[in-house]
């Protein structure tokens, strides 16, 4: 247990009424924190399973950042709640356990999913799904890196990729490729019927079926150039299809499969274990040599040897969720984004930004001007080049319109564009967001929109970007103020809601989230919102309560990052109570990363900064009551050893049942945290 008393120490003394953005902050916690009990109690059973038939994915993402949210400083029931619907959605969907039938027959229906607390077989998923599935687990590791079941989880996970466990061989560490887009506890799915085939290939919930909002996931090209509608009514075709559908797409390793390198990092920043960076580097840099090699665009598919096109005839395109799939933006791009950020923070090597940017800068030369001027992106890449429009449909009843569909050219998104330059704080990076924003017609990029949904391609980032440029000073007030209206809306709406448990089984429809943590990691972390298929945290600065010894900001006290740099940080702390002192840590990066060198106390007009020299990860803050201070911070980025581990954890976080060698089914190693 390290001593905090040795850290070095800043005391405010600028007593004043707190600013109108630290109230709005304090009560948007609040208000969530609230909200969030009420729809735990409603929408769960005592034990924790949730009310409601889905994916299991989907079943996680129903409260995928509670445990970031008490990370943030939200109390301790969020983590509890977390937890408690974290383990029964694994122990209810166990393949050994069918119990949930009563009134599973919606269109999504319970199903058995799970095999050593993994997907299983039968429902094997991709990393855009198993992303999405993951975001709750690893901010288990941001909130409370000691929980031994949680520990124990990201070890066996990762196992069943480093190649250690012979019940998931997934990963070929002699091509350096993952043997499918489709990944289990119990290995690749490498052969499917024909009703996942046609799921794939032309997005049909069933043979026949209406078309669902994914569009082509995947395609047969230049094997079969045009796919027929009704390939399946022939038996001769349809074997030959699916045949041809189990070895072109599922033998084949995808990019989008990168994001495994985040379940791999998340199990190096618990055990610190270089063999888990190891295979982040391997195989990150395995995909970046396959995109050098295939001029410098990123081929969508790869083969069982590791050669692009292997089974395509060379083309480099077509492969699950690639260049020929649309959803807005590609999807894709999730995976090289969380691959890039995962690389650097294991080595602090900013080359391997280029994963993200070459791809970025791909799109953007090939970006076009509508007739307005607006600055228009690729949506896909097929026989005759870049396409900028979603595919038509070739038949009128074969579509059916839902949300995600995009029917026309779309200007650029900015989840991509952010946090690259977050990542790097280079000019390079700045100047590809102001050749985008110079193509700018049709949006307002100081406005934050109608955005509540946390699952999005990065709207409200550019509001965030213009406040950092000097041009939307008053965007903290209005995405927080923004937060609090989405949260309410959202407890509104429970509030009214009289259903009792059988009447939410029979209809199948949950409560919406009423916790939104997108503007409090925007605002108080000085970061991007995590890759929301299965990114890391992302934090220029963190907060822990020193007195509580727990993460996040104290009670009554808020935080606003209002100025980044490639080598410096501005934050504002503000302590709302007029009679409590409040004592905190800010740390330096999600996972002390970075080092501050150091910091710069401004206390108001007439008192000069008081300088203190820190050259570490953690500077100690004593606020007394209705004080504030701004904290100018230099900073070295990705300079030290990444961990989960707080800072009284001192060298080895104290996990109470620590992973045995063999414990998991591979070998395990002690929680060792990096020295400072």
């Amino acid at each position: 247990m390290t001593d905090m008393s040795a850290l070095p120490q800043i005391t405010a003394t600028r007593v004043g009424a707190p600013p109108a953005w630290a109230l709005l902050e304090r009560n948007l916690i609040a208000q969530m924190e609230e909200g969030a009990r009420l729809r735990f109690r409603q929408c769960t059973e005592r034990g924790g399973a949730i009310l409601y038939a889905e994916d299991f994915d989907d079943l996680f993402e129903q409260f995928y950042n509670w445990g970031l949210f008490y990370a943030m400083g939200a109390d301790d029931s969020l983590l509890e709640m977390a937890a408690t619907a974290w383990n029964a959605t694994v122990r209810i969907s166990d393949e050994n356990i069918v119990h949930r039938t009563r009134f599973n027959d919606h269109k999504k229906v319970f199903r058995p999913s799970a095999r050593r607390e993994f997907w299983n077989i039968e429902q094997a998923m991709e990393w855009h799904h198993l992303g999405e599935g993951m975001m709750a687990f690893y901010d288990f590791g941001v909130a409370d890196p000691t929980i031994s079941e949680m520990a124990r989880r990201a070890q066996l996970f990762a196992g069943f990729y480093t190649g250690e466990d012979p019940e998931a061989p997934n990963y070929d560490p002699e091509h350096k490729i993952l043997r499918s887009p489709f990944q289990s506890s119990q290995g690749p799915l490498q052969e499917v019927g024909a009703e996942t085939a046609h799921a794939m290939l032309l997005a049909g919930r069933w043979l026949g079926g209406d078309v669902n909002y994914y569009g082509v996931r995947a395609s047969l090209y230049p094997i079969v150039e045009d796919l027929e509608l009704d390939w399946w009514e022939d038996p001769a075709r349809r074997a030959e299809i699916v045949d041809l559908f189990n070895k072109v797409i599922l033998q084949s390793d995808t990019p989008n499969n990168l994001g495994a390198t985040a379940l791999m990092t998340h199990a190096y920043l618990y055990t610190g274990d270089e063999k888990y960076k190891r295979w982040v580097l391997e195989y990150t840099e395995a995909w970046m040599e396959r995109a050098a090699k295939n001029g410098g665009i990123m081929p969508d598919n790869v083969g069982p040897h590791g050669i692009v096109g292997e089974r395509r005839n060379g083309n480099f395109w077509g492969g699950q969720y690639g260049w020929n799939h649309y959803q807005g933006f590609n999807i894709m791009f999730h995976s090289l984004n969380i691959a890039a950020e995962c690389a650097l923070l294991l080595t602090g090597d900013f080359g391997y930004l280029d994963l993200l940017r070459d791809q970025v800068k791909i799109l953007l030369d090939a970006s076009i001007k509508r007739e307005d001027g607006q600055l228009i992106m690729p949506t896909r890449y097929g026989p005759s080049g870049w396409q900028y429009d979603p595919p038509l449909p070739r038949r009128e009843d074969t579509i059916v319109p839902m949300r995600h569909v995009y029917t026309g050219p779309i200007p650029w998104r900015m989840q991509e564009l952010t946090h690259l330059y977050h990542a790097s704080m280079a000019r390079e990076d700045y100047e590809l967001i102001e050749r985008v924003r110079e193509g700018e017609v049709e949006r307002d990029w100081n406005a934050i929109g109608d955005t509540g949904g946390e699952k999005n391609g990065g709207q409200t980032e550019f509001a965030r970007f213009q406040y950092y440029d000097g041009k939307n000073l008053d965007w903290p007030e209005k995405i927080l103020a923004a937060e609090a209206e989405w949260s309410m809306q959202a407890i509104d709406r429970m509030c009214k809601d009289q259903r009792t448990a059988i009447e939410r089984l029979q209809e199948n429809a949950i409560a919406e989230n009423p916790v939104f943590t997108k503007g409090l990691t925007q605002v108080t972390m000085g970061a991007p919102q995590s890759i929301y298929n299965g990114g890391l945290l992302r934090a220029t600065v963190r907060y822990y309560d020193r007195d509580e010894q727990r993460p996040g900001l104290p009670p009554d006290v808020a935080a606003l990052v209002d100025f980044l740099a490639a080598d410096a940080v501005g934050v504002q702390l503000v302590n709302c109570s007029r009679e409590a002192e409040r004592r905190l840590i800010v740390q330096a990066g999600a996972f002390g990363e970075h080092t501050f060198t150091e910091v710069r106390a401004e206390h108001g007009a007439g008192e000069a900064p008081a300088i203190t020299a820190v050259n570490g990860r953690y500077v100690a803050v004593n606020l007394p009551p209705a004080t504030q201070v701004r904290l100018n911070a230099g900073l070295s980025r990705f300079s030290n050893k990444p961990s989960y581990a707080f800072p009284w954890h001192g060298g080895e976080i104290p996990i109470p049942f620590p992973v045995n060698a063999g414990a998991t089914g591979h070998s395990g190693s002690a929680y060792v945290a990096p020295s400072r």
